[in-house]
């Protein structure tokens, strides 16, 4: 079993290799023809692209260690081609990233070490005003946007997970250091994601009926019974009952924060950034003691 070390640095480095190569769709370049060319191939799980990073890095560190190594190299070697081909030749600053997160499982690589490489790498991107100030790329959007669809096709038993590791995706996206689904005796967590220090644990709903009082009880229950310093994330697809939100907020000072399917919405289209999102229900939160206030009736920038 990974270290807790190892765990974090195995989701450090999915987020940086993230966009170093697609997760499927071509031919000669892709996640899972460097898997392949490492030996590897197998690990490769089909799906949400960076859960599926995290499985292929995670299950060859804990159960191929001796492929690690090669399977590293053969994802930069493919990215060096595909991102050169597509205009955004892969970096100095990134192979420098990377460099330095191999440590913490252990490993250093010559051949990303190496001077001459390291100087035949674009330098690092200009500093410059972002066309998209909400921090999520118009690409990444919309490949995001288009999950969201391919998940609403699914059958309803496999709804859930697939909207887990979408939200993965969009934490990550957003530098939420986002972690997957686990669970400790008892119970399931879907997750978690920092901001601004803080620790959000989540619970990922994608079911018809909205959600009411029960549920968000037995969430903040969980919460409640975690490290004082824990809060809550509630995303339901569907919503939450006007009702369960009243009888929420009264008589108990609240430990959650909630987004429905709309919110995700004016996120994915650009409006707004999930991190101001999140900052303002926050704030909302304490002002009011409302779990959840819908982004359109909340005061963001860029809205």
């Amino acid at each position: 079993m990974l270290s807790f070390r190892e765990a974090q640095a195995i989701e450090d480095l999915a987020d940086l290799l993230y966009d170093f190569l697609p997760g499927s769709g071509n031919s000669r370049t892709a996640f899972p023809i460097a898997a392949a060319q490492a030996g590897v191939g197998d690990l490769w799980v089909p799906g949400s692209k960076r859960p599926s990073l995290v499985q292929l890095l995670g299950a060859t560190l804990e159960h191929r260690r001796h492929l690690f190594t090669k399977l590293i190299v053969a994802i930069v070697r493919q990215a060096m081609t595909y991102r050169r081909g597509k205009g955004n030749p892969l970096r100095r600053d990134e192979v420098d990233r990377l460099n330095a997160l191999l440590p913490d499982v252990s490993f250093k690589i010559p051949e990303l070490l190496d001077r001459t490489f390291l100087d035949s790498l674009a330098a690092r991107a200009p500093e410059a005003a972002p066309s998209n100030p909400v921090g999520l790329s118009a690409e990444r959007a919309q490949a995001l946007a288009a999950l969201l669809i391919e998940i609403s096709k699914l059958p309803p038993h496999q709804r859930g997970l697939r909207f887990e590791g979408f939200l993965g995706e969009l934490f990550a996206a957003h530098g939420l250091a986002p972690r997957n689904a686990f669970r400790i005796v008892g119970e399931q967590i879907d997750g978690s994601f920092r901001l601004d220090g803080q620790t959000y644990l989540v619970e990922a709903k994608w079911h018809g009926p909205q959600i009411g009082f029960a549920d968000l009880m037995t969430f903040s229950g969980k919460v409640g019974g975690k490290a004082a310093w824990s809060r809550g994330f509630f995303v339901s697809n569907s919503g939450f009952t006007s009702e369960g939100l009243e009888a929420f907020a009264r008589g108990r000072q609240t430990n959650l924060i909630c987004a429905d399917g709309l919110d995700l919405y004016e996120v994915l289209a650009g409006r707004v950034s999930l991190v101001d999102v999140l900052r303002e229900k926050e704030r909302r939160a304490a002002e009011t003691n409302r779990a959840f206030v819908a982004v359109r009736d909340l005061t963001l920038p860029n809205r």
